[in-house]
């Protein structure tokens, strides 16, 4: 789209539906990020949330509709036979462990003249439950594993399947969220979608009981309501 269409959805605000932005400014100080992104509701593809998706883009809305109904079944699917071989039932994670509004981002990192003074994205861990990430061709995602980052090679047609703070809390820490960043390189564009499934805001995260045994392994998180993780994670 030419800049004048992209810059209405320019912003900053973290509670816009539909926004564009850049932390190609942001300075922690030691780095420089290399970053693009959109970031957007995706599934449910409701009048509330896609009205506020370009509508100059003929393709756009139905392409993307496809792509986050299919997204979202691959990861009820995913969530199924992750409670079956805890030993859970089925649909432990069916209902407000992943019925919240599904968001989406579309990440792009240019070739950086020197991939040495920039990251892609800082090292973070996910906050929802699951993530289903496409990375397309070009490698760049990375993932702790002990005190070394193990570069993650994409897979043609494969997704990188994520868990999150949630999975963590849920499981009682024998899912542990993994920590990972995205780093630049100086030679090809690098494209990342990335699927985020979220609890409903009033859904009450807690361990599951059958992750608990008193005497072994004692619950390791207090109940709450996601919305107040939400908060006390955007507040810090």
């Amino acid at each position: 789209m030419p800049a004048e269409d992209k810059l209405p959805y320019c912003s900053y605000d973290m509670s816009k539906r539909f926004r564009l932005a850049t932390s190609t400014f942001y300075d922690s100080g030691e780095t420089r990020y290399w970053h693009d992104y959109i970031k957007f509701r995706g599934y449910p593809a409701s009048n509330q949330n896609a009205r506020h998706w370009p509508s100059k883009l003929v393709n756009f809305t139905p392409s993307l509709v496809e792509y986050s109904a299919a997204v979202h079944e691959l990861a009820q699917t995913i969530l199924c036979l992750i409670a079956e071989g805890l030993g859970l039932d089925g649909t432990f994670f069916t209902g407000n462990l992943s019925r919240g509004d599904t968001h989406m981002s579309i990440n792009y990192y240019p070739p950086c003249p020197d991939p040495t003074l920039t990251m892609g994205l800082l090292a973070h861990c996910d906050r929802h439950l699951l993530t289903v990430l496409s990375q397309a061709d070009v490698a760049g995602l990375q993932a702790r594993h002990g005190e070394r980052w193990l570069l993650v090679h994409p897979i043609p047609g494969a997704f990188v399947i994520n868990f999150g703070h949630q999975m963590q809390i849920v499981t009682n820490r024998v899912l542990a969220s993994v920590e990972h960043r995205a780093v630049t390189n100086s030679a090809a564009v690098r494209m990342s979608v990335a699927t985020h499934v979220h609890p409903t805001d009033g859904c009450r995260i807690r361990p599951a009981s059958e992750m608990v045994d008193e005497a072994m392994n004692p619950a390791r998180y207090r109940e709450f309501a996601f919305r107040e993780f939400m908060e006390a994670y955007d507040a810090a």
